[in-house]
């Protein structure tokens, strides 16, 4: 009802809003809208508000040069919080009765530093976009920076550890499965630690996994058995694969002429069928060289060949 009085230049829609609008604005009164994107002041921008407002509300208040720094510093390009860090800066230091502020009594007087940091918003998401990123191009430096960052700016430090467990299953896989270990012992341990102290250990958790070796093969390879699961049609299990607890399904076939692996050579089952019948076998799982999994590359052609001869041996000969 809103959209066609838009339209028809009945009414004029003005907005603001610290939310994405493209998740939080109606996609058909945006798409006519013109959106304006606010930026974070600039320093020298934050410098000015500085000074204005020192000598319209803070007349005779006297700040050093590393006292301005800081202050500019912890308003993050934010003009409100800006003022409202001079605010409490103002009145601590009239109930203190000083006129010179110096860099020990900001830090007192502001308890502590507040980075810009919108728990579930753009700012949120952005930040852990940067620190899975890092983490995915090796880089430790960067990682540790940007799980800093967030640590500093107020986020969970267990969603912090969740999403460490997925970048190692996700980013390094089977190319380095220590790695998924060092991210649920760096989870573990926070929860056993609490802060600070346990933060170090999502630090080393970052950092091992930076630099661990990477591949996404078992996670690309479990999407497309999803994808192929959910085109195809459902089959049966083959008659050798099912389970005999009781004599009539023995009577029925299942389980009949399956071979047990540990009693075959090298404990594989050469040119044995495991997918259902009639179904062409698919390469879903395809190793990287990175790490663990250039030797999984090699084990896994080896037994492909022990399969392909098998095959080769059972069938008949052309007279």
């Amino acid at each position: 009802a809103f959209l066609p009085h838009v339209e028809r230049g009945l009414l004029t829609f003005i907005g603001a809003t610290t939310e994405n609008p493209s998740f939080e604005v109606n996609s058909a009164l945006l798409s006519r809208a013109a959106v304006y994107v606010l930026q974070p002041l600039t320093e020298a921008e934050l410098g000015e508000l500085f000074e204005r407002a020192r000598r319209e509300s803070l007349e005779g208040l006297g700040f050093s040069d590393r006292a301005r720094e800081i202050i500019i510093g912890f308003a993050d390009g934010d003009a409100r919080r800006l003022y409202n860090m001079l605010e409490q800066i103002g009145l601590a230091a009239g109930e203190a009765g000083r006129r010179e502020v110096d860099e020990t009594f900001v830090r007192d007087a502001l308890a502590q530093r507040l980075r810009r940091f919108d728990k579930g918003g753009d700012e949120f998401y952005d930040q852990i976009s940067a620190l899975h990123k890092s983490v995915r191009g090796s880089s430790p430096d960067a990682a540790l920076y940007w799980l800093t960052r967030m640590l500093d700016g107020g986020a969970d430090p267990l969603y912090l550890a969740r999403r460490l467990v997925r970048m190692a299953v996700e980013d390094i896989g089977l190319a380095d499965p220590r790695a998924l270990r060092i991210a649920l012992d760096a989870c573990e341990t926070y929860e056993r630690l609490g802060s600070p102290e346990g933060e170090l250990a999502l630090a080393e958790a970052a950092i091992y996994l930076a630099i661990a070796p990477k591949s996404n093969a078992a996670y690309r390879a479990f999407g497309s058995a999803q994808e192929l699961v959910r085109q195809d049609k459902s089959r049966p299990v083959p008659a050798h694969l099912r389970n005999a607890p009781t004599r009539l399904m023995k009577e029925l076939g299942y389980g009949r002429d399956y071979r047990y692996a540990h009693d075959e050579p090298e404990a594989y089952v050469a040119g044995e069928q495991y997918f259902p019948e009639g179904m062409e076998h698919p390469a879903l799982y395809q190793p990287t060289d990175h790490g663990l999994e250039a030797r999984i590359r090699e084990r896994l052609g080896e037994l492909r060949a022990l399969d392909l001869k098998a095959r080769r041996g059972s069938k008949p000969e052309k007279k």
